[in-house]
């Protein structure tokens, strides 16, 4: 007879049972996942997952440790409400994570995550982001002291138009920064200062109320060219300036079906990153380190240390660009 207060004993299940509940083919209706040995069903819950029912399902019938750790910043929080999805874990002879996928390029990864957690190379330095903050502060002033000292003809306007246009952009890269919430522990102060940012140094929240943005392929053709117009040359910067950035390295390298390789592999095909100097890491917002999205704000300019052994010891190949050839991959 079973103890009072004992708890249940967990189901156990094989890869072979969980990569039958896709959504897809005889089993559509069920959906699940495994993080750290523990199976969960999302059959219901991935249409209210916050981050989306597309990117949550996209690793059912997977193991989804890896990217469950990349895309959550409190993970103690999350857990809790991850109690009612869990159905059972891993039977003891299972490994970890898919035998299809490299056991020892996904341990050394995991390895390396938990070193680089260990040396609190992931903790941001507020420190940093004060400076930046008040950099774009003196940039927004020096602007409009030209334009209020020399006046408003040509040279001045344009000059204090080149200063604005780079506070916009350099704004950009800070509100980035507070959007996915790498700044501050609590998710609330995070939102502050994003608003704070991209609604008063860009005025962004003005101009979120009056321009449909899921239909700027329709119109941008008609109110793009006043930008060639000196009145629009601070507006020309910075949407230049952003496009070129954005594009330089957010246009995934390798476009293909999902083939259930590891974490590791998918973030290397799908970005690259652009050759580092102080210059680009400003000129960026040090998203000229892609592949390492996050941690070089915070510290890390690993490429080089972290990326190549793997690429050495696996093979695994990944990209770098050259700022002034942005279309230009020289691959490693």
């Amino acid at each position: 007879m079973e103890e009072r207060g004992a708890e249940p004993e967990r189901r156990r299940f094989t890869w072979e049972e969980i990569a039958q509940r896709t959504g897809r083919g005889p089993a559509a209706d069920e959906r699940w996942l495994v993080i750290d040995r523990k199976v969960y069903d999302i059959s219901r819950f991935h249409r209210r997952h916050p981050g989306g029912s597309r990117v949550i399902s996209h690793y059912a019938g997977q193991d989804a440790t890896d990217p469950f750790i990349a895309f959550h910043l409190d993970k103690t929080l999350v857990k809790k409400y991850m109690s009612p999805l869990l159905i059972g874990e891993l039977a003891p002879d299972q490994p970890s994570f898919e035998p299809s996928k490299n056991k020892k390029l996904v341990e050394d990864f995991r390895e390396l995550r938990a070193t680089v957690e260990k040396m609190g190379l992931l903790k941001p330095n507020r420190t940093f982001f004060l400076l930046y903050l008040c950099h774009i502060l003196v940039l927004d002033v020096a602007a409009w002291l030209t334009i209020w000292y020399f006046g408003s003809s040509t040279v001045p306007f344009l000059f204090s138009a080149l200063l604005l246009g780079t506070v916009q952009a350099q704004a950009g890269w800070l509100q980035h920064d507070f959007g996915h919430l790498s700044v501050f522990s609590e998710s609330k102060w995070n939102h502050w200062m994003h608003k704070f940012v991209i609604g008063h140094l860009k005025l962004g929240e003005q101009k979120k109320k009056f321009m449909p943005y899921n239909h700027q392929h329709k119109y941008f053709f008609i109110i793009g060219p006043p930008a060639l117009v000196p009145l629009y040359f601070q507006w020309f910067i910075e949407s230049n300036w952003f496009v070129w950035i954005t594009q330089m390295n957010h246009i995934p390298m390798h476009i293909d079906y999902d083939k259930n390789v590891d974490w590791f592999s998918t973030q290397l095909q799908a970005t690259c990153n652009v050759h580092q100097s102080l210059f680009n890491d400003w000129f960026s917002g040090h998203l000229n380190f892609q592949i390492e999205h996050q941690y070089e704000r915070h510290g890390i300019g690993v490429n080089e240390n972290c990326l190549l052994p793997a690429e050495y010891s696996y093979r695994v190949k990944w990209h770098e660009r050259v700022l002034q050839n942005a279309n230009g991959c020289r691959q490693k």
